[in-house]
């Protein structure tokens, strides 16, 4: 009975995770920008847009310390390296289509950061229903096209809380995120088939 106590004790799944390096420092900052999603989502919902800039600030902050202490400390893990990259795609999506449903972007910009995501999202289950996985690694374009679409959906935040306006730059700067996304979706497209036909 003792034994079966322990093993039920609360707490336990927990001192679990830390014992098998799951729950490390990293991972708990990429748990923490998880939690800030809903909350970024809430105070644009509400027009609270220099709240709505402070969280995405703090959520870009925290994604670069996670991935320094990984680096710095060798507490780099699996569970990380596919929490970090879901952590910042739920922030972007979550942002353009909210941005998107109040009429702050056009919905066929949230339409095209949306499909890439979800193209990717169904090559990888195609290659496991098929029995051949594939390791999707981030490449050049792509964290060139990350880093745009955190700029751009920074710039929109900021612009909307403090009032900047640029004009015609926004316009620009759309194109530039939709061509960048589009040719990141190409580029993985392109790996994957070589790696199904392979």
């Amino acid at each position: 009975m003792a034994s079966a106590a322990r093993s039920f004790a609360p707490g336990a799944p927990v001192r679990s995770l830390f014992r098998r390096g799951v729950m490390t420092l990293p991972n708990l900052i990429t748990i923490g920008r998880l939690i800030i999603v809903p909350l970024v989502i809430v105070m644009i919902v509400q027009g609270r847009w220099g709240a709505a800039f402070a969280l995405f600030v703090i959520a870009g902050v925290s994604d670069a310390i996670d991935g320094y202490i990984a680096r710095r400390f060798d507490m780099r893990s699996e569970f990380g390296a596919y929490i970090d990259p879901l952590a910042d795609k739920a922030l972007l999506v979550s942002i353009y289509v909210t941005l998107s449903i109040i009429g702050v972007l056009p919905a066929w910009l949230a339409i095209v950061v949306v499909s890439r995501d979800a193209m990717i999202v169904a090559a990888i289950m195609i290659s496991w229903l098929m029995s051949r996985p594939v390791a999707i690694k981030p490449i050049a374009i792509s964290k060139i096209n990350t880093a745009v679409q955190i700029a751009f959906a920074a710039w929109i935040l900021s612009k909307k809380g403090f009032g900047f306006e640029l004009g015609s730059l926004d316009e620009a700067a759309m194109v530039l995120v939709a061509s960048l996304t589009a040719a990141s979706a190409g580029a993985y497209l392109v790996g994957w088939l070589r790696h199904m036909t392979a």
